[in-house]
Formats: C-alpha cells, structure tokens, sequence
C-alpha cells in the first residue's frame, strides 16, 4: 500500500543479525529496521507481530506425525543451532527447559539449516516466518512448551524521523 501511494520512495534493504541492526540504526545507517523485542533500550520500538518458533525435522521422522514435539526429543539427536548475533532465541528455549542439546552445527543462516535437516543430518528450531513458502522437504512442528520471538520495527527517534519514514510507519497496519 506504502509503494502504491509514494512510488517514488525507493530502498536499501539490508541483511544483518540483530546485533548488526541494532548497530546500524543507532549509527544512522539505516532509518529503521526490523528486530526481536526487546531491542537496545536507546531505540524506539513498535511491535508488529508474535512468531512462533518451530522444531524443523525430515519428512521420514520419527516425530514427524506428532502433535506437539516433546522438549526433550530436542537432545536425542544431533541439533542444527541457528545463531543470530548475541540473542540466539533457540538457546533461551534450552535454558529454560533445563535441557542441552547435541550442537553438531551452529550457523546463521536459515537455508542452510533447512537443507540440513532435510538432508538428515540433524533437527533444529526456525521461526515459522521463514518456514513460509519453502522448497525443502521438512516438516514444521509446534513445541510442547510454546516458544516465540517479538518482531518490532524499531528506530533511534519517531520524532526526528524523515518524512518518508514517519509515513512508512503510518503504513504497517496495512500488512497482511
């Protein structure tokens, strides 16, 4: 809807963990950026949307008919650990739980864990907003114990904000 009434306004998307956004926005960078809440306490926040983190598994699992994946499963077998700069959600889930998994990769990419996984080479955690419209031949299961990251677009001051980006904000009602 943003594009369709400003077609003018372009931009530069750029990739980075959390750390890296955080950094990028208070250095000025970037206008915004979209991150896990809570975000540094410098910036201004906005929530936007609950993600559910799923447990990713290969089609031929065992576990793959179940419900609701059992926490402990998670250390059975070797764990694929997807690392996002410092805030690394997955390993809060295990924390909590009291549980240590058998980290036999540890990355910061998606794909490759999903590759992974549908190679048989281990099970992992992603959030279920990347599990959207994949070609991999995994199967998405909901934790036992329900687990999820905030997604918040955040930014150093809504008041100082350009233009544009003080209308982009307007906008985010509009997503579906």
């Amino acid at each position: 809807e943003f594009q369709k009434d400003y077609p003018n306004i372009d931009y530069e998307l750029l990739l980075g963990d959390y750390t890296e956004i955080e950094a990028w926005i208070l250095e000025g960078r970037v206008d915004c950026g979209f991150l896990r809440l809570p975000a540094h306490p410098d910036l201004e926040t906005a929530f936007l949307a609950q993600d559910r983190l799923m447990v990713i598994l290969p089609e031929n699992h065992p576990l793959a008919d179940c419900d609701r994946f059992p926490a402990a499963a998670l250390c059975s077998e070797p764990f694929l650990l997807l690392v996002k700069g410092g805030k690394a959600e997955i390993s809060e889930i295990f924390e909590r739980c009291g549980l240590t998994p058998k980290v036999h990769f540890t990355t910061w990419d998606d794909y490759a864990i999903m590759s992974m996984v549908e190679s048989g080479l281990g099970i992992s955690i992603l959030p279920q907003l990347i599990l959207k419209r994949v070609p991999y031949r995994i199967v998405a299961k909901e934790l036992e114990i329900p687990a999820y990251r905030d997604i918040g677009i955040a930014l150093r001051s809504k008041k100082s904000a350009s233009l544009a980006v003080k209308r982009f904000l307007d906008y985010l009602d509009f997503r579906s």
